[in-house]
């Protein structure tokens, strides 16, 4: 039997009629944040060409102008949750999308790559305030049984981000210059707070928790030296070289020291003990591996699709469209599918088609004929939008509801150290595998350009395109030498992705359709183990 507790609505009347009006403004907010970098992905190349056209950007200041991004946002999501939780999501909400807009305007206007990294940072700290918002106000403003179907739709909109970004990049440069990428963030910027204002209601946690700056600190600090390392040594090609052992192995110490503290600590950042919950633990990972192999794919198929095969970018979001069109299709049914197979199988298939996606890179040559990325592209969006939705509603409800600011920050958290750690990770895997493949090619250069060519194809192709006829030799073996590092990362990427499916089979709870319903009737925690 239901008891009265399930059945009595516990939002006010007037919120629940405007609920989808609602997810719809959050949504525009979720939008800029993710809009962000899938925008920039299609710029990377543009902004990696020299002055005037674009900023002369390394491979590695690329890589950081995305992950200072990403690790400040990163870094300061679980802080940004509390203070929702404290002084009203609404406020946090608007005070983000103002920092964002700002952000977006000065990096719009960067000259150098240190001044992009440094704004980029400024837009991180920014959407840290967003991100954890959308979804605690979310939380706020559906009653529990619609909760699973808005969550899929919130997760439906970083398809839609996916998909716009890349094509309104292409068209933004094809027609103006490369810092119109950022600066179309403010007009949305502007929208998304008026619509807010109006329409958003305020929530609060009445328990608020205090705020943990050490254990931010040391978040933020492990992070960035993990990461510092990584990227160091893919520019280096060398993993093995003294400073990039000991800076990845500070970062490891200050986030084990992390972890320590925050178990000690009467007021930590992030609670400690939901991860002795297995199912809330697998949820988390299976989150961040899907961002591992979103924003790594993304980052190196941009110079797959515009160095080697020679699109423009606006040919290069249109390529990109399978990925999120497919997540688009599959994320807000995805629940459907959960309460037909159970959460354990769903997730399971999901990965298992993300992993054999990122394997069929290697079979991707010069001349290989184009549609069959787009299928590659089509499935990997299947797979993401088959583990997004599942994932999200499992820790979402693993939590009390008035620790919706909690549960959505140490989501986004891991999907946002998952994504850095892909660019990272992918990128310097990519980087270290071009450099080997190409360093014997670059003997005939002068050796104060020969370091310089070897950090990415489009430093190589930079070269060649001085050196005129004598260079073509030298496009050629970029080409060779991206395509095997591609191949390289690709698997390397599988691999990953294949830790994730062991995983997620052993941990995440198993259903019965008849099990499904009951539950869904009693309106429990979905694979919340108590």
């Amino acid at each position: 039997m239901t008891t009265p507790a399930v059945t009595t609505p516990r939002i006010p009347e007037a919120v629940h009629r405007r609920r989808w009006a609602i997810l719809g403004v959050l949504m525009l907010s979720l939008l800029i944040v993710v809009l962000d970098n899938s925008i920039l992905n299609v710029a990377i190349k543009t902004i990696s060409t020299p002055e005037p056209t674009g900023l002369g950007a390394t491979q590695g200041d690329l890589e950081w102008a995305i992950n200072s991004y990403t690790l400040v946002f990163a870094g300061l999501l679980f802080t940004a949750g509390l203070l929702g939780d404290r002084f009203g999501r609404k406020k946090v909400l608007l005070a983000g999308l103002a920092v964002f807009g700002i952000g977006s305007a000065l990096a719009a206007e960067s000259g150098s790559p240190v001044q992009l990294i440094v704004f980029r940072s400024v837009m991180g700290l920014g959407a840290a305030f967003v991100m954890p918002a959308t979804l605690a106000v979310l939380m706020n403003v559906f009653e529990r049984d619609e909760q699973p179907k808005a969550i899929g739709i919130w997760a439906g909109g970083v398809g839609l981000a996916i998909a716009i970004g890349p094509i309104t990049g292409g068209v933004l440069l094809d027609h103006f210059w490369w810092g119109s990428v950022f600066l179309v963030n403010v007009p949305i910027v502007i929208t998304a707070i008026a619509l807010m204002i109006w329409l958003v209601p305020e929530s609060r946690d009445p328990k608020p928790g205090r705020i943990d700056l050490f254990g931010v600190g040391l978040s933020i600090v492990g992070l960035v030296l993990l990461v510092y390392g990584i990227i160091k040594g893919g520019q280096l090609a060398d993993f093995t070289d003294p400073a990039v052992l000991a800076t990845i192995a500070a970062g490891l110490v200050v986030l084990v020291g992390f972890v320590l503290h925050e178990k000690r600590s009467d007021h930590p950042s992030i609670d400690i003990s939901y991860f002795k919950n297995r199912v809330f633990s697998a949820a988390i990972s299976a989150l961040a591996l899907v961002f591992f192999a979103l924003m790594g794919v993304t980052f190196f198929s941009v110079f797959y699709t515009q160095s080697v095969r020679g699109y423009s970018p606006l040919q290069t979001g249109l390529l990109m469209l399978p990925l999120a069109a497919a997540q688009l299709i599959f994320a807000p049914r995805a629940r459907l599918v959960v309460d037909r197979f159970g959460v354990r199988a769903v997730c399971t298939g999901g990965l298992t088609l993300v992993a054999a996606m990122l394997a069929a890179f290697t079979i991707l040559e010069a001349d290989t004929p184009i549609w069959i990325l787009e299928v590659v592209f089509f499935l990997m969006g299947t797979g993401m939008a088959h583990i997004m939705t599942p994932a999200s509603v499992v820790i979402m409800q693993a939590l009390p509801r008035e620790k919706a600011g909690s549960a959505s920050a140490l989501s986004n958290t891991f999907r946002q150290v998952g994504g850095a750690l892909g660019i990272a990770v992918l990128g310097s895997v990519l980087s270290a595998a071009y450099r080997s493949g190409i360093e014997d090619k670059l003997t005939l250069l002068p050796a104060d350009v020969r370091h310089t060519a070897g950090e990415s194809i489009e430093a190589t192709l930079g070269v060649a395109a001085k050196l005129g006829p004598r260079g073509e030799p030298l496009v050629s073996a970029a080409n060779d030498s991206f395509l095997h590092a591609m191949h390289v990362t690709a698997v390397c990427g599988a691999g990953v992705a294949l830790i994730g499916v062991v995983v997620v089979a052993l941990f995440l709870p198993g259903r019965t359709p008849q099990e499904s319903q009951a539950e869904q009737k009693e309106a429990d925690p979905v694979g919340a183990g108590h």
